[in-house]
């Protein structure tokens, strides 16, 4: 059977975890070797930050009873051999509901309630007050218990229409889409506005994020969940009931919340559940297929994608089969062709991106190490020529030397001054940047797009408010490229001058790519035009709705400016550890270079000692170089189990 989604992401995240250990030993076998500057210090903390927290998001997004939940049961928690999710008639998921794992917070299910819609804070806040949400411990050992606590992200509240209208959950323009009125008056909705489940379910613990979303009135009534959440997953699994096919309200979420404009259709998988519907005695397996296959073209074809990304399932019977190792049932619920093209899709996405990254910041690593052995490597060679030159000398020649290398420390040391004016036009420009990328700039941003969105009849100027500011948000990120290029032009040629000047081998460091977050600039607005050009023209108009979708905005951006942000700090920590390493290697070699004329005046041996001593300096050097190399290829290397070994067995041997 082909790699199930489950055995995919246990292979990923043993890489995960080989590759966290592999980068550790390095930093240990770099701090022994002092070849650990700040730049290399910043990359290892980097890397390791990345893997250790690199998470997946699979979403979950469908309609109200189309087997959702059902689905979720099947594919990850079938191992507790009953339901975990609520998936029963008349028992679905009501709020957005994430499960992850944190190994800082106990086996626990929290609970927000749904009048923080009342107040403006977006949903990252919140997760920043804990005494807020409702919290049931769980007992991960007990199956009943957890499917029991898990009931709870179905419940709902009945209010009155004035507070479903104030909650989002009622609009007298469109009332098609109103949940119905009760005899007594009153609506019901949701208890609760989003749910965390924290538990150490081993798929979760390797990094793997769920989110089950609720029906298409609940998704568009929390904006956050709409421009954040979906749009950041790393797949989307959309669930059609395979009998009805392609409603109404299916069509309607498809369009407006999971397809944009130049989005990346093949992280999308359209599931159509339930085809145990189709199973009819009274038809043969040929005419049952053909059905199928039908509805499955004809699916395909609405939504605009490959036959291949649509895939019929059972989910009840896929999971029914997995409780009762009933092989035969799980092929004929077509289950692991799903897992399969999630481990493919998903997994394999993922593990090219983060791979990409990984090779890029290792060879970066690599050459701040490999630089600082070439400044010793240099030095080496500058004592050997100065030393094999004093062969034959008297002593007044050897004091002679001694003087001039006196004499060029003294210069070297006065050009400290000069060294520092550098730096400090080099700091002024970079305040620039930061100021650019700064959370007082965004915050400026955001408060004039809620301010234009207040004015009266704003309606129907909403797209060019939202057009205006982000025009604004590309031309600083563009300001900030421009200043982030006349720095880098000012580094390369301050190097040039004081690789002259005092013999150094400095190189400026790569210039931060700020052009990539522009893009990144242009993905989150296309979802934001989306969003805006449907039915929640009339939600605007509704300053609360407005300043809601302005603050799930707002923790988007800020995600995009402080990377940006951050590889323009690593771009200057490299910039400024390069030259602090060599000029500490070059005070090094000073001290370096007086010793072995004192040691020379001291005895007749001494020369030829010295010079043994840099010949084993040099060969020591170039076990250093081999080493790292060797080391780092390993970071680097695609497959885990031929490389980890060896890798093991290099760093023991380091």
């Amino acid at each position: 059977m082909a790699t199930s989604f489950n055995e995919q992401f246990d292979q990923h995240g043993a890489w995960r975890r080989e590759f966290a250990l592999r980068l550790k030993l390095l930093s240990e076998w770099l701090k022994d070797h002092e070849l650990l500057d700040a730049a290399v210090e910043e990359r290892l903390r980097r890397l390791e930050g990345s893997m250790r927290s690199d998470k997946v998001m699979v979403a979950f997004v469908a309609e109200f009873s189309r087997g959702k939940s059902e689905l979720i049961n099947a594919i990850f928690f079938a191992g507790y051999k009953r339901r975990i999710m609520p998936a029963s008639a008349g028992r679905t998921t009501m709020c957005p509901t994430e499960l992850g794992y944190d190994a800082d917070v106990p086996p626990c299910l929290r609970l927000l309630p749904i009048e923080t819609r009342l107040h403006m804070q977006p949903l990252m806040e919140w997760r920043m007050v804990p005494e807020k949400w409702t919290r049931i411990d769980l007992d991960v050992n007990d199956p009943a218990q957890l499917a029991k606590a898990f009931e709870k992200v179905a419940e709902v509240v009945r209010v009155t229409k004035d507070d479903a209208k104030a909650l989002g959950f009622w609009h007298d323009d469109t009332p098609e889409d109103n949940p119905p009125l009760g005899s007594d008056g009153l609506v019901e909705v949701p208890k609760w506005r989003h749910a965390l489940i924290n538990i150490a379910h081993p798929l979760l613990k390797q990094g793997l994020v769920i989110l089950d979303t609720p029906g298409l009135n609940a998704i568009g009534a929390e904006p956050e969940l709409t421009v954040n959440l979906i749009p950041q997953a790393h797949a989307v699994v959309f669930i059609l009931a395979a009998d009805t096919g392609v409603t109404k309200s299916d069509l309607a979420i498809w369009r407006e919340h999971l397809i944009a404009e130049d989005a990346d259709t093949d992280a999308r998988l359209v599931v159509l559940n339930k085809i145990d519907t189709m199973w009819d005695s009274l038809s043969t397996p040929i005419q049952v297929q053909a059905q199928i296959d039908r509805q499955r073209a004809t699916t395909a074809e609405i939504l605009g994608l490959q036959v291949e990304q649509v895939i019929p399932v059972s989910a009840q019977k896929g999971l029914v089969a997995k409780v009762n190792d009933d092989m035969e049932l799980l092929q004929a619920s077509r289950l692991p062709v799903l897992e399969q093209a999630l481990s493919q899709g998903v997994m394999g996405q993922r593990q090219k991106i983060l791979r990409s990254a990984v090779s890029g910041s290792i060879g970066d690593l690599r050459l701040e190490a490999t630089r600082v052995i070439q400044i010793r490597r240099r030095d080496l060679a500058e004592q050997m020529v100065e030393l094999k030159g004093l062969r034959g000398k008297n002593t007044s020649v050897i004091k002679h030397m001694r003087a001039r290398i006196e004499q060029e420390q003294g210069d070297f040391d006065a050009s400290g001054a000069k060294i520092h004016a550098v730096r400090s036009v080099h700091l002024k420009l970079l305040r620039e940047v930061f100021s650019l990328l700064g959370n007082s700039t965004l915050k400026t941003e955001m408060t004039e797009l809620t301010t234009a969105l207040r004015q009266p009849g704003i309606k129907l100027g909403v797209r060019k408010a939202y057009s205006e500011t982000f025009d604004r948000l590309r031309a600083g990120l563009r300001k900030a490229a421009t200043t982030s290029a006349d720095i880098q032009s000012m580094l390369t040629g301050t190097f040039k001058q004081l690789n002259a000047e005092y013999g150094f081998s400095l190189q400026a460091p790569r210039e931060p790519e700020l052009a990539r977050y522009e893009r990144d600039l242009d993905l989150v607005e296309r979802s934001h035009n989306q969003y805006l050009g449907m039915s929640n023209a009339l939600r605007l108009a509704q300053p609360e709705f407005a300043d809601r979708l302005v603050r799930a905005l707002a923790t988007r951006l800020r995600v995009i400016y402080e990377s940006a942000l951050g590889e323009v700090e690593l771009w200057n920590k490299s910039a400024a550890a390069q030259l602090d390493a060599q000029l500490r290697e070059r005070r090094r070699n000073f001290g370096r270079r007086i010793e072995a004329i004192e040691r020379i005046q001291q005895a007749a041996s001494g020369l030829d000692d010295r010079i043994s001593e840099i010949e084993s300096q040099e060969a020591t050097l170039d076990q250093l170089d081999a080493k790292l190399a060797e080391l780092t290829a390993h970071l680097t290397s695609t497959s885990v189990s031929a490389g980890a070994a060896n890798s093991d067995s290099a760093l023991k041997q380091a």
